[in-house]
């Protein structure tokens, strides 16, 4: 599992009529997975999660490939609001926090990048957050290449303060070699 969201519907769903009644509360998760098998397949599946249960019930599961649109709404503000088009289905949900949210759509988006070659998804509404500088990802990738440069720096600095000890290593071995040099020829004048 690459990543997953916890999710309420945004409206609710037509009950039928002669409805036998629901299995009591539960929760309901939206989860990004892919196969570790060759080929990768990668897929969406809701789960729900029962009310005193620790396991999960899987629902629904549509491939990657189905997937035709993510909508985040609305992109002038942080919304924890969004839709799900698939080819045959299209679901509208509330997820936990938006936060939640735009971290679940940036592993989505990278997902979409890496594993779909022909048809990606559009997404709507939700760029900015995903590319844009509010990004996790982004700001993230721009943390690592600071300490990147500064490692570099760090590096250059030390190798400039060993070339110039390096350099004073061999001044003072030429002068202990000097002195050693001289110290011999005057012990050797002293004892004649």
């Amino acid at each position: 599992m690459l990543g997953a969201v916890q999710v309420k519907r945004r409206t609710k769903k037509k009950i039928p009529f002669l409805a036998t009644g629901g299995q009591g509360e539960y929760l309901t998760y939206i989860c990004l997975s892919v196969t570790n098998k060759k080929p990768t397949q990668a897929s969406i599946t809701k789960v729900k999660q029962f009310e005193g249960s620790t396991s999960f019930v899987k629902r629904t599961q549509w491939m990657l490939e189905q997937l035709r649109q993510v909508n985040g709404i609305d992109p002038n503000r942080d919304s924890p609001e969004f839709d799900l088009l698939f080819e045959n289905a299209f679901d509208q949900w509330v997820a936990s926090t938006a936060s939640e949210k735009c971290t679940f759509f940036q592993v989505l988006h990278h997902t979409c990048q890496r594993y779909l070659t022909d048809k990606k998804p559009e997404f709507i509404n939700c760029q900015s957050k995903i590319m844009g500088g509010n990004s996790i990802l982004h700001s993230a990738a721009d943390s690592v290449t600071s300490a990147v440069q500064k490692a570099s720096q760090a590096l250059n600095e030390r190798g400039e303060r060993l070339g110039r000890a390096e350099e004073k290593t061999e001044e003072l071995k030429n002068s202990a070699q000097q002195f050693a040099e001289t110290a011999h020829k005057l012990a050797m004048k002293h004892k004649c």
